[in-house]
């Protein structure tokens, strides 16, 4: 039986179509994936729960691969925040993903990457955690990116919990090209009209940016927004201490 806590979270999914994901675009994709550790990645990987342990429904698609990645995007997923990390989540997870996979018509999970308020990291979007895998998280802008879902909603006054903070900077510090400084700006190019930027744009984005900022939306939610400098400085230390 679903707890009490799963049932008011799938109760409330509706509220997660007022965040607007995007399909991946495939213009920049390569026929083999980057593997992060190749790389000699600037940070550690953290601990993450694969898509076997919350028991995802197979990817209808194989992946997409991006280049190497150069920028973070962050999102909520409209959650409520009163969960049960250990009971609910796994629940969660695979509701969200028939949404995307039935309701969107995707083929996946967009989020590359879910956190959840105990600080728990879980791999989202088939096609292996270390490698660079497309998403479907930020219209105009998944390629050479990586989504992050913070699991729940983040509007104003709402508090962001630390582990859950510090888990999304342990994922960046890790994802991120090595090189990349997460408190600076990364050139990208938008490539699609319905982004806030027409196709072809090209901009300058924080390196940890918002949904938002590549997207007409409230997403992550002004708590998450307000955030994200102390994020990047979380991140910009992991990497030092790399």
């Amino acid at each position: 039986m679903w707890s009490r806590r799963y049932v008011l979270a799938a109760a409330m999914l509706p509220l997660a179509l007022l965040v607007t994901w995007d399909a991946p675009e495939r213009e920049t994709v390569t026929e083999r994936g980057t593997d992060v550790s190749a790389t000699r990645p600037a940070a550690p990987r953290p601990a993450i729960v694969g898509r076997l342990a919350w028991r995802a429904e197979e990817a209808r698609e194989p992946a997409d691969y991006t280049e190497s990645v150069e920028a973070v995007f962050v999102h909520h997923t409209n959650h409520p925040n009163e969960y049960d990390c250990a009971k609910d989540v796994p629940g969660m997870l695979r509701s969200m993903q028939e949404d995307h996979i039935e309701g969107k018509g995707w083929d996946d999970l967009g989020y590359n990457f879910v956190v959840d308020r105990c600080g728990n990291v879980y791999e989202g979007r088939a096609g292996g955690a270390d490698k660079a895998v497309e998403g479907a998280h930020t219209k105009g802008f998944n390629a050479r990116s990586v989504g992050i879902g913070a699991l729940g909603h983040f509007g104003a006054g709402e508090e962001v919990p630390r582990p859950m903070l510090e888990a999304i900077a342990a994922v960046a510090a890790w994802k991120l090209r090595p090189g990349v400084d997460p408190r600076g700006r990364a050139r990208m190019v938008s490539t699609n009209d319905a982004s806030r930027y027409s196709k072809g744009t090209a901009v300058r984005l924080d390196v940890i940016a918002g949904h938002r900022d590549g997207y007409h939306t409230d997403c992550p939610g002004d708590a998450l927004y307000e955030a994200l400098p102390r994020l990047r400085e979380l991140t910009a230390r992991l990497r030092d201490e790399g």
